[in-house]
């Protein structure tokens, strides 16, 4: 059973179409997330194609763009947020996902945000579409 298990999963895998290397959106959000948490938003900016979007948290306005995802990311690091894994990164074909947590300072102590983000990525390794999953219920001061 176990060899036919592994069949059938590499079966899954190889049916996937054009896929990107998962070191290389791997090696992507490893690096949004050192430039983050070094405020480097023009950093972050580079690893988005020109035309990507970015909905951060889900439901909100759409980021269109690099101009507008410069200045979200922009306005985004300079509140000094830092960001830290919650495991591996999840990629496959020509996505990601991965958890991550979000601490920054507010006059009332640390805020603590859990979030989901997933990249999709073109043939060249730059993002885009990012979508963020978190709520109120994330929230944790």
């Amino acid at each position: 059973m176990p060899e036919d298990m592994n069949e059938a999963v590499s079966d899954i895998l190889e049916s996937g179409g054009d896929s990107l290397p998962d070191d290389i959106m791997v090696a992507a959000v490893e690096n949004y997330v050192k430039h983050f948490n070094n405020g480097d938003y023009e950093g972050v900016t580079d690893l988005f194609a020109e035309k990507a979007t970015v909905e951060d948290p889900i439901g909100t306005p759409i980021k269109n763009g690099k101009a507008e995802i410069k200045e979200f990311y922009k306005m985004s690091t300079q509140l000094g947020a830092q960001l830290a894994l919650n495991g591996p990164v999840r990629a496959a074909t020509n996505a990601a996902a991965f958890a991550f947590s979000v601490t920054t300072q507010s006059p009332q102590g640390n805020i603590q945000v859990d979030v989901i983000d997933t990249f999709k990525f073109d043939a060249e390794g730059k993002v885009t579409e990012m979508c963020a999953y978190w709520g109120q219920l994330n929230v944790k001061m």
